[in-house]
């Protein structure tokens, strides 16, 4: 059993830890007009339209370090409404959240850190980028405050940081893992280069030949340079191709002009089986439309338990929230729950740390002494319509953090 919990009743997303604090219901809020500090109210109180005033004294203090200005601004203020969300429908009046903008570069974050550390901030929720977050380490451990970051950068890990980001390492191992599962032996893959395909293809090679199975050809390509279809001709070898399956890691854009390049250049989909990665999850991309797509597989959060969240997100703000808008209402629930436990609010690395973990709006997680973030991955394939589950999430942990 999970020791805290972010779940889901119905639509109405709640925080609760297992010793049963009451669940509260998750009134409307509106986008704050412009950046500013958030308190929240009695439980039974509705959201100010204006911008509110903290008041610290007496309440736990969270700084939630974002870019509202600057180059990341539309996604910083999305994760702002997120993190707004959680703490209206988790929180209560113990606890101040208190925005910062980093402006989108990592001077700006080592700015917001100084101040969310003047101002006596007891945890630091954010930054986004691995840069900003470099920024924010040396100021929060020279104050003795830990911080749930958003960055996927593993070097940036540890030492107080704790990344909610999606870690690339833990999707290639659950994809590659049960692709095998299935009785597939042979592998390819087409990676890009960079520091995402290098650790793509190392998980991806780890998992495979730990399982049985083997990695027989892996082609790079610059995706600065357009799509590589000379690399797809010579993995096709007119046909002849003698792995089962192939996996293309890269989303977006380049994921869209590789796909109708596999059948014409004769690698046929139907027999061969493409997989994904965490960066073709996103509806947006109607990959069901590319029927080079259609059966491949990816790893991913499962989408059942993220559905709740986006529900309340749009009925709160009248829109659909971007896809990285989850990891902020994620941390500030964790926030919340760790500061709503009897006693003083405890956001040590050991009280992070959890081993029975947390569960939120994508699955369950738990935080890892080393400052990633273990996640329970769905497998999912490919439809013309959308998606289908062939592999559910776990919905604990099966054991103690290794």
């Amino acid at each position: 059993m999970l020791a805290l919990a972010l779940g889901v009743a119905g639509c109405v997303r709640s925080t609760v830890p297992v010793t049963g604090v009451p669940q509260q219901a998750s009134p409307a809020v509106p986008a704050p007009a412009v950046p500013g500090p958030v308190e929240t109210p009695p439980p039974a109180a509705s959201v100010p339209q204006a911008e509110p005033t903290v008041v610290v004294g007496g309440r736990t203090n969270i700084s939630l370090l974002l870019p509202l200005t600057g180059a990341n601004a539309s996604l910083g203020r999305a994760m702002l409404d997120a993190a707004t969300l959680a703490l209206f429908e988790l929180g209560d009046n113990t606890i101040a959240l208190t925005p910062r903008d980093t402006q989108s570069t990592a001077d700006g974050a080592g700015h917001a850190a100084a101040v969310a550390v003047a101002e006596g901030a007891r945890l630091i929720v954010g930054p986004l980028t691995g840069s900003e977050v470099e920024a924010v380490k040396p100021v929060a451990q020279a104050a003795g405050i830990n911080v749930l970051a958003f960055s996927n950068l593993t070097r940036v890990a540890g030492d107080g940081v704790f990344l909610m980001g999606f870690q690339p390492r833990q999707e290639m191992t659950r994809i590659a893992t049960y692709a095998r599962s299935t009785g597939i032996e042979h592998f390819a893959a087409l990676i890009p280069t960079g520091d995402y395909g290098d650790l793509a293809i190392d998980a991806f090679r780890g998992a495979i030949e730990g399982a049985g199975g083997t990695l027989d050809q892996v082609e790079t390509y610059d995706p600065g340079a357009g799509a590589p279809a000379s690399l797809i001709q010579r993995l096709a070898a007119g046909g002849k191709a003698s792995f089962q399956a192939l996996l293309v890691p890269e989303g977006g854009s380049q994921l869209k002009a590789i796909a109708p390049l596999l059948p014409f250049y004769n690698l046929d989909t139907t027999k061969i089986r493409v997989l994904g990665s965490g960066q073709w999850d996103d509806p947006g991309l109607a990959l069901g439309r590319e029927p080079a797509l259609v059966g491949a597989w990816y790893a991913a959060p499962p989408a059942d338990a993220r559905a709740g969240f986006e529900k309340s997100y749009a009925d709160a703000y009248g829109r659909k929230p971007p896809r990285l808008a989850s990891l902020a209402y994620d941390a500030m629930g964790v926030a919340v729950v760790l500061a709503r436990i009897p006693g003083t609010p405890d956001f040590s690395a050991t009280a992070l740390t959890n081993p029975s973990g947390f569960a939120g709006a994508d699955g369950i997680f738990r935080l890892l002494p080393d400052g990633t973030a273990e996640r329970g991955l769905a497998v999912l394939e490919i439809t013309r319509t959308g998606t289908n589950v062939v592999s559910p999430a776990p919905d604990s942990f099966a054991g103690p953090v290794q």
